[in-house]
């Protein structure tokens, strides 16, 4: 996937490159000096939202031969959700990378769907180390292999890439089916007031009484 950039001058101002549907960006790494850029901001979005942060994404126009960079961080507008600014880390041949992998959940649970248990997405994304070339745009996890009540899908279940590395152990969960807990009714508190004025009219009544009529 190639993406058309330029060196930016730094006299024009952001706002002034956005409302000329251009986006202010910048692209650093272990041995890139870093370099304000700039890119059609349509482009841009259209490459994002297929590339994500953890695909390999050539640059072009900073040089005579492309850069491999991974889009690192993008700044966006609270209100609008629009981009304002992009960060992209240049990649050197050879060199690793450390990137969160973003799990989609594919499939329907037999579990959920027979047997009324509820999905329980414990991982959202997975931290990968391993050559870009490797990198997936994300991480398929078949839900449909959760046929019972009790099954769960665990980071050893994943496929991954042969070169990636992870941190967490491959017993953490990934997946599970959770069952929905009836509510138990409490019993409402008693009237603590209600008997106590019931004490003291009876008190009250004892004392008005005939002599003969007390209780002893």
């Amino acid at each position: 996937m190639e993406l058309a950039v330029e060196k930016r001058d730094l006299k024009m101002g952001g706002n002034t490159l956005r409302n000329k549907g251009v986006l202010p960006a910048v692209v650093y790494g272990r041995s890139q000096e870093s370099t304000p850029i700039s890119v059609d901001l349509k482009t841009f979005k259209k490459v994002y939202h297929a590339a994500g942060e953890s695909s390999v994404i050539s640059l072009t126009g900073l040089g005579n031969t492309a850069k491999d960079a991974l889009i690192h961080d993008v700044d966006f507008d609270a209100v609008s959700g629009e981009p304002l600014h992009a960060d992209f880390y240049a990649i050197e041949k050879g060199q690793t990378v450390t990137v969160s992998v973003p799990l989609e959940f594919d499939g329907v649970s037999p579990a959920v769907k027979d047997l009324g248990g509820i999905l329980t997405k414990v991982m959202h994304e997975l931290e990968l180390e391993c050559e870009p070339k490797d990198l997936p745009q994300a991480i398929h996890v078949d839900v449909s292999k959760l046929a019972t009540l009790e099954d769960q899908i665990k980071v050893s279940d994943l496929k991954l890439p042969a070169s990636a590395k992870i941190s967490v152990d491959l017993d953490e969960v990934v997946a599970m089916i959770s069952v929905a807990q009836e509510e138990v009714e409490e019993a409402a508190p008693a009237d603590l007031s209600a008997i106590e004025i019931s004490e003291e009219r009876g008190k009250k009544e004892e004392e008005a009484a005939p002599e003969g009529e007390k209780k002893e």
